[in-house]
């Protein structure tokens, strides 16, 4: 089974949503290594193709 760019976003945030919820601290650190992972499928994710 492979995962797809589309469905890679929204379980991404999905993920950081929940922990979020469970440890409202790490919000500066869940939200920065999402919008790097973001940028680097934006850059990369026609590599991954």
């Amino acid at each position: 089974m492979s995962v797809s760019i589309h469905l890679l976003s929204p379980l991404i945030a999905l993920i950081a949503g929940v922990l979020i919820l469970v440890m409202p601290r790490l919000l500066n650190y869940v939200v920065a290594l999402y919008l790097i992972l973001i940028g680097l499928i934006g850059l990369f994710g026609h590599q991954l193709v």
